[in-house]
């Protein structure tokens, strides 16, 4: 049988694939698509590979080298996206996919979820606790500064610590804005912290991170989780100066003092030099005058106690009188004592002949020769007696009497040892079974037990329960606690007969809502 001829034209692989890429290219040369950010790969090219999701289909894309360098979020798993580029296809695994030139969150509502997901994590890892900020130096030597050096940011932090406290400045160059801005503003705090004190280039003494205002997107580099754990690592104080008053970052909870603007943190970090002066000088005015004030009336209390005292010759009067009259009387008293004592002294002379003293100096030296035979005899007998005692106790002090003791004394030591060990180990059981008994009535006791079982604790505005519907008036602000979480709820109606209707929002641990002066929370 003959083979069938066809009219079909045939094609080669290359033509086929090439054709389908210039239709693709084509038809979708320009398109958004919005979608989940899935898979991600960053090779060491530079370029990026990533899925665009939905619940029913994937869309693999690419992003390259050129265009991710400037994109001003970082794509990042879950992130909901809107990509703009062009559908194309890659003949070498038969395969299409997305080219984009351009990444742009669906809204800030994803980048806000986001950002709350990323300082939720952060928070319990307590970089935000307040018992980790550090006081700022109340006169620093050295700032250094981690922006870009070419902005407006610089120069009006320079300007303005030059108005108020000229010192040493260094700055750190940073991009602010971009894929390299986080890992760059990290590296920048580290290296900081990197300086030895007293080395050839000066430690700060406090650092200033600082960007001018932007969207969300343009501040994204500084809620980047490295640079949020540099600020928390930090050794030197950080003021965080990141746009402007009403923008929220998370290095601006890491940091130690938040400044509302960059011109603020100079205000912050450094005081006036010249009211300082004149402060100082003010003191130094009142130290004077206070002096002289103080001298002046010292002078003037000595003036006046003088003045009150009476004069020289009247204090010595009486005594100079009382000394003439003991002068005069001093003279017959004088001979009537030595009459008295030449009348004694010839009555004892007669009384002390030669023979007496002879008499008396032998006496006196038979004693003495008694009391030394006495105190020798006495000297023998102790020392005989204390030869004996030492004698009796080296017999008792071997080697193998103070062994037996040092034995003896161990095993004792021992024993007391195991029973303090004892006494330790029941006593903490006996502490650990009280312990738990006040825990279980605790928790007997707690009304969350009541809110597990599907009841509800209503408050008012000022957070005191609600006992009674006829005590809520309409209109009234009320927090709904459950088992789980808490609702802000707004009172609609008192009737019984119509329920009110609530409108709920997750709520945060902390009931306080932010207030004006708070300047609002971007979380």
């Amino acid at each position: 049988m003959s083979e069938t001829q066809s009219n079909v034209a045939e094609f080669s692989v290359s033509e086929i694939s090439f054709s389908i890429k210039r239709t693709m290219e084509d038809t979708f040369g320009y398109v958004r698509v919005r979608g989940e950010l899935g898979r991600i790969s960053r090779p060491g090219s530079g370029h990026i590979y990533l899925d665009l999701k939905d619940d029913r289909a994937v869309l693999s894309g690419v992003i390259w080298r050129g265009v991710a360098s400037k994109l001003k979020i970082q794509p990042e798993q879950g992130l909901e996206v809107i990509a703009t580029g062009k559908i194309t296809t890659f003949p070498g695994q038969s395969k299409y996919q997305m080219v984009i030139d351009a990444l742009e969150p669906a809204g800030a509502g994803a980048l806000m979820a986001l950002l709350e997901e990323r300082k939720k994590k952060l928070a319990a890892e307590g970089l935000f606790a307040e018992e980790r900020k550090k006081p700022l130096p109340p006169m620093p030597a050295v700032i250094g500064v981690v922006t870009s050096p070419t902005g407006a940011v610089i120069r009006d932090i320079l300007h303005r610590i030059a108005d108020r406290f000229p010192l040493h400045v260094l700055v750190w160059p940073v991009r602010v804005q971009g894929e390299t801005s986080g890992a760059e503003v990290a590296n920048g705090i580290r290296g900081f912290n990197a300086l030895e004190p007293g080395g050839h280039i000066p430690r700060p003494d406090l650092v200033i991170v600082a960007r001018g205002g932007g969207s969300i997107e343009d501040l994204w580099g500084f809620n980047d989780e490295a640079v949020v754990r540099a600020a928390a690592d930090s050794r030197i104080p950080i003021i965080s100066a990141v746009g402007h008053e009403t923008d929220w970052t998370l290095i601006d909870l890491a940091a130690d003092v938040r400044a509302p603007t960059p011109t603020g943190a100079a205000e912050i970090a450094v005081p006036v030099k010249a009211e300082m002066m004149a402060f100082v000088d003010d003191r130094s005015r009142r130290l004077n005058s206070g002096l002289v004030r103080f001298v002046t009336g010292r002078r003037t209390e000595l003036r006046a106690a003088s003045a009150a005292l009476p004069a020289p010759q009247d204090l010595l009067a009486l005594p100079r009188q009382k000394f003439d009259t003991l002068a005069n009387g001093l003279e017959r008293a004088l001979i009537v004592s030595t009459k008295g004592h030449r009348s004694d002294f010839q009555s004892l002379s007669g009384r002390l002949s030669p023979l007496l003293l002879t008499r008396l100096s032998s006496k006196a030296r038979q004693d003495l020769v008694q009391l030394g035979d006495r105190q020798q005899r006495a000297l023998s007998v102790a020392i005989s007696q204390k030869r004996q005692a030492y004698s009796a106790i080296s017999v008792r002090l071997t080697p193998q009497r103070l062994m037996q003791q040092t034995t003896l004394g161990k095993e004792r030591m021992s024993g007391l040892s195991e029973r303090l060990d004892r006494a330790f180990l029941a006593r903490i059981t006996q502490e650990k079974s009280r312990l738990d008994g006040l825990q279980k009535l605790l928790k007997s006791l707690s009304y969350k037990d009541v809110l597990a079982r599907g009841y509800a604790l209503v408050r008012d505005e000022t957070g005191k329960p609600v006992r009674s519907a006829a005590a809520v008036a309409s209109g009234t602000a009320l927090a709904i606690e459950l088992a789980d979480g808490t609702l802000d709820a707004v009172a609609t109606s008192t009737s019984a007969a119509a329920p009110p209707q609530r409108k709920s929002k997750p709520k945060k641990s902390n009931p306080a809502k932010p207030t004006v002066e708070d300047q609002g929370n971007l979380f």
